[in-house]
């Protein structure tokens, strides 16, 4: 039986469209910061490899190339702490939304299996449970499933799209003891890695999933999933990875060639070049670090307070109202920002207000949510 599409929730950001026409209205026109794709330019570095490789008349693997897995291999090493994945534990992916929607399918899951979720989390976590035809569950709390034998897949993301919160080697440790101990597979979104705000992970960095000290140096059971699109502005390029436990990235990769999942072969040239390169990461980050500075105070100052939000391109804030209401506050002021209800229903008191825009905008931004601005 095929899938019923009313089975999946309405397209969230479709709700939206009225308050782009009301913020549209505004005489500065609409500072549009619901959305978190980037808006600077491809780095050169990255055009470069992508221009090298476009000739590229036969298909590419759906393994990746030597190259590529080894950048990735290379810089899980530099950069995360990680210094015992191999090559044949990487995979690249079409980006790392179509992972996360179809990995409880690719994992073979299905009804009476459950795939856990953070509380406040990225919708396509449980559109991704859904198309496997398996249940999702909201926690944050691991004694909320801990033990329990119908767990099959634990969704970890950390720094965390909505909230930014980080989670510590301890927290993760806690979450990797708990699935093993029933058997489920631990699926870790990193995305946001490298844009880490507060201390100590601004300079000590987030940890991984596949940090020894979180996982024992046993990489079993563990995914970690990546993307470009945040530190490289790689959006466009449908560049991602998965890594981890060299048994479930075979069975994956198995499965993806069968189905075609295959990454191009000059994007993967791309992926491996930006891996390749630490100075563009730097300089984006301080492009984002420059725009939170602005904003943070703005939006504390417009009567907003902004738990957590350490790491990520977001500011999760809310002024004690229903999102809605909040958002038909910014409206007026001729700002968009995304509705904590698309998140779940306790973060219906906050909305999501990325640094993704470009610096005349975020100043607008700024200037407009001033108290006599």
């Amino acid at each position: 039986m095929g899938l019923n599409p009313r089975s999946l929730p309405d397209f969230p950001w479709d709700s939206l469209t009225p308050f782009r026409e009301r913020a549209a209205a505004h005489p500065g026109g609409v500072v549009d910061l619901s959305v978190g794709t980037p808006v600077d330019p491809t780095p050169e570095v990255v055009r470069a490899a992508l221009a090298a490789a476009s000739d590229a008349p036969g298909y590419p693997t759906t393994q990746g190339t030597v190259a590529l897995r080894q950048a990735v291999v290379d810089w899980f090493s530099r950069t995360r702490g990680v210094h015992s994945l191999t090559a044949d534990a990487v995979l690249p992916t079409v980006g790392s939304k179509e992972l996360v929607a179809w990995l409880p399918a690719l994992l073979g899951l299905g009804q009476g299996d459950v795939v856990v979720h953070p509380a406040a989390a990225y919708p396509t976590y449980d559109v991704g449970a859904r198309l496997a035809g398996a249940t999702a569950l909201a926690a944050d709390d691991v004694a909320s499933w801990a033990g329990r034998d119908d767990v099959r897949l634990v969704w970890i993301n950390s720094p965390s799209n909505p909230t930014g919160r980080v989670l510590g080697r301890d927290e993760l440790r806690e979450i990797v003891e708990a699935a093993r101990a029933i058997g489920a597979i631990v699926a870790s979104d990193e995305c946001y890695a490298a844009l880490a705000w507060e201390e100590p992970y601004a300079s000590e960095g987030v940890p991984s999933v596949l940090d020894p000290a979180v996982c024992g140096g046993s990489h079993e059971g563990l995914l970690a999933v990546y993307s470009l699109s945040k530190q490289s502005n790689l959006a466009g390029y449908r560049a991602a990875f998965v890594a981890g436990d060299r048994a479930l990235v075979g069975s994956l990769l198995e499965t993806r060639k069968h189905a075609g999942m295959i990454v191009p072969a000059p994007v993967q040239a791309a992926t491996a070049a930006a891996l390749g390169d630490d100075s563009h990461v730097t300089q984006q980050r301080e492009r984002y670090r420059r725009r939170r500075e602005a904003l943070l105070p703005a939006v504390r100052d417009a009567g907003f307070s902004v738990p957590g939000s350490e790491a990520g391109l977001y500011l999760w804030a809310t002024r004690g109202e229903d999102c809605w209401d909040t958002l038909a506050f910014l409206a007026d002021r001729g700002i968009v920002a995304a509705p904590g209800a698309f998140y779940g229903e306790q973060a219906r008191e906050f909305v999501r207000i990325a640094l993704t825009a470009t610096d005349e905008r975020l100043e607008q931004a700024v200037h407009r949510l001033a108290k006599n601005g």
